[in-house]
């Protein structure tokens, strides 16, 4: 048995990975598989695909059922983690170039979370984000972490959560502009590694433009002498224009998450665009997806979820947060899953205000078929159960 804090750690880790020894997480008897893989320099321990729920709730390697979240959906098809590198291939159904005098992409590439559309072998953008924030820890909970996220936290560990992941090629931490916590004494140089980084996004004449990836707080986005432009918190010198027809398209698609930031002075809007460089060098976004955060950079979709989040973390208990990935609204997901405080983990759900016959027959067989026990807010708009902790 070997502690996580021993001083040879990564030593040991090395050596288990070149004999292709399996370590065992020994918070079950027997242990549980993990896989070894590399985060920037280090090695890390990562729980084996799909055992996550098999893990001891206060592990930090417990993870709900699949079917409680969306990670069901792309996990093994969109998502492939190879076992024996540590490496993970993620597939895309956007694109990460452009090709001189191509259209607009398709509604698709912001799509309409109404719908029934994706087969889960793709992820969409607001899939990506929601993977990255999953990867990165910021769906999970703790009263201990009250106070200690900010924007420097937050694009840490949204970087090394890009480590050893690739997609069409190319490296994940190759592709993702996340923007350095602003500073003015440190403006210039700032400056100077965002332009060394998003330089590989330049047009070149008669060549298919390369797109990257960003991933940022909203500032506020306004009107510009054509389109609008989006301009990023920890960015302020970079704005990003928007054609009108994506900024169109946002406004419907993404109407509840623009919506509950602006009814939420503490909630934060975190965006994620696919952008290039044109011939003078302005960015343009070509696809966009937003995601509402809490004050604790906890991802939440309506203002009922934001109050039984406020509330279980006023009560200073640790969850889980669920996240949609490629599941339209009209499907039922776990919103929380309690994990530490209760006696065995619960998963928690809200009914949204306008869900018919059809949402409720998938949520009563949701429930029925996890091995978790079930609180259900029946209606978002009805004061709030009782909770169970």
């Amino acid at each position: 048995m070997i502690a996580t804090d021993t001083a040879d750690f990564q030593t040991r880790l090395a050596d288990a990975q070149a004999r292709q020894v399996r370590p065992l997480c020994l918070c079950r008897n027997p242990g549980l598989p993990l896989y070894i893989a590399r985060v920037g320099s280090r090695l890390t321990l990562k729980r084996m695909p799909g055992t996550g729920a098999r893990h001891d709730p206060a592990c930090p390697s417990y993870e709900p059922p699949y079917e409680l979240s969306g990670l069901g959906s792309v996990a093994g098809s969109a998502i492939s983690e190879d076992l024996e590198t540590g490496n993970t291939l993620l597939k895309l159904d956007f694109s990460l170039t452009k090709s001189a005098g191509r259209a607009p992409p398709a509604p698709s590439a912001t799509p309409d979370k109404g719908e029934v559309r994706s087969d889960g072998t793709k992820l969409t953008l607001r899939a990506l984000l929601h993977y990255l924030w999953d990867q990165a820890g910021f769906n999970r909970w703790r009263p201990g972490m009250a106070g200690k996220r900010n924007w420097a936290v937050i694009r840490k560990f949204l970087l090394e959560a890009t480590e050893g992941k690739t997609s069409k090629g190319k490296a994940l931490p190759d592709i993702l502009y996340v923007p350095e916590m602003f500073q003015s004494e440190r403006e210039a140089e700032i400056a100077q590694r965002r332009s060394a980084f998003i330089v590989r996004a330049t047009a070149t004449a008669g060549k298919a433009r390369p797109l990257l990836i960003v991933v940022g707080e909203v500032k506020e986005i306004v009107p510009a002498r054509s389109g609008h432009r989006l301009l990023i918190k920890h960015a302020p010198k970079f704005p990003f224009l928007l054609n009108e027809d994506i900024h169109r398209r946002m406004g419907v698609v993404f109407a509840s998450e623009l919506s509950l930031s602006n009814a939420s002075p503490e909630a934060h809007l975190v965006a994620i665009a696919t952008f290039g460089l044109d011939l003078a060098g302005v960015a343009t976004v070509e696809a966009i997806a937003l995601m509402a955060v809490t004050e604790n950079w906890i991802p939440f979709e309506s203002v009922s979820e934001a109050n039984l989040l406020d509330a279980l973390t006023r009560r200073k208990v640790s969850f889980l947060k669920g996240l949609r990935y490629n599941l339209p609204a009209n499907q039922p997901l776990a919103s929380v899953v309690l994990h530490e405080e209760a006696p065995t983990p619960l998963a928690m759900f809200i009914v949204p205000n306008e869900a018919d016959a059809a949402y409720r027959l998938a949520l009563d067989a949701l429930v029925a078929s996890s091995d978790l026990p079930a609180w259900i807010w029946s209606r978002g708009d009805e004061p709030m159960p009782a909770l169970p902790v």
